[in-house]
């Protein structure tokens, strides 16, 4: 039975990757901010077909950094140790409002940013030991090169593919993998003030389903979908000189 961690589960592509992980029998720890919607969740997963006993949560605030080793400490023990650990908490800030105001971007980077590399480096202390398990966090191609529409929140995901790539590379020899997940825009509830029209965004269920065979495949980076891999290399090598005239 596969031992799950999914922080931020209350969020849309979470919410689907907890479904699937569900439906293969996995023992489920949901981790949200939202004590109703955490419940809602929960009920919805047991009638789903998993089992009440196989369903435990708890609330987190990002930005409680102390608080992280009891929340690893809770979600270890109740599933009995860890095999995978899922996180997906953030916002999507207004790039315009951050120029504006510093704490609103300082906000932004640390829930974005900060508090993800710190939870999964306070998870990798607990499953480093056993040599053991995968870490998958979710970050963004808003990472893969800063952008005027959205270098705030790009940069905190930047931050998410360094940090990750350095965990990588120095749990590697621990049999410890560490996910990177690149999720291209989605059609969540987060991205609801940025649709336009003409403008397709990523169905969730189909970005969930990508995350969750990529883990299980073993993948260490995840695009979803797959075409903004191809996407982002053309953008990030795109010369400065012309990038600087176009309006991304």
């Amino acid at each position: 039975m596969k031992r799950v961690v999914i922080v931020g589960a209350t969020s849309r592509i979470a919410e689907y990757c907890a479904r699937r992980w569900v439906s293969t029998g996995a023992k489920l720890f949901l981790v949200a901010r939202d004590q109703d919607r955490l419940q809602r969740l929960i009920a919805d997963l047991g009638v789903r077909g998993g089992h009440p006993e196989h369903l435990g949560g708890s609330l987190f605030d990002a930005l409680d950094y102390g608080s992280y080793p009891r929340l690893v400490q809770n979600a270890s023990e109740f599933l009995g140790g860890v095999d995978v650990v899922l996180i997906a908490h953030g916002t999507l800030p207004q790039q315009p409002a951050c120029e504006q105001d510093l704490d609103l971007t300082r906000n932004a980077l640390e829930v974005n940013g900060l508090s993800a590399v710190l939870l999964a480096e306070a998870f990798a202390m607990r499953m480093a030991p056993a040599e053991h398990g995968t870490i998958a966090v979710i970050g963004s191609v808003a990472g893969d090169r800063g952008r005027r529409s959205n270098y705030v929140y790009g940069s905190a995901k930047a931050l998410i593919h360094s940090y990750l790539e350095g965990m990588r590379h120095r749990l590697a020899p621990l049999g410890l993998r560490i996910v990177t997940i690149k999720p291209g825009p989605t059609d969540t509830p987060m991205t609801s003030n940025y649709k336009q029209p003409g403008v397709r965004l990523a169905d969730p269920d189909q970005v969930a389903d990508l995350i969750v065979e990529g883990i299980d495949r073993g993948r260490t980076t995840i695009y979803a979908p797959a075409l903004w891999r191809w996407i982002m290399l053309i953008i990030r090598h795109i010369p400065e000189r012309i990038f600087m005239k176009m309006s991304l």
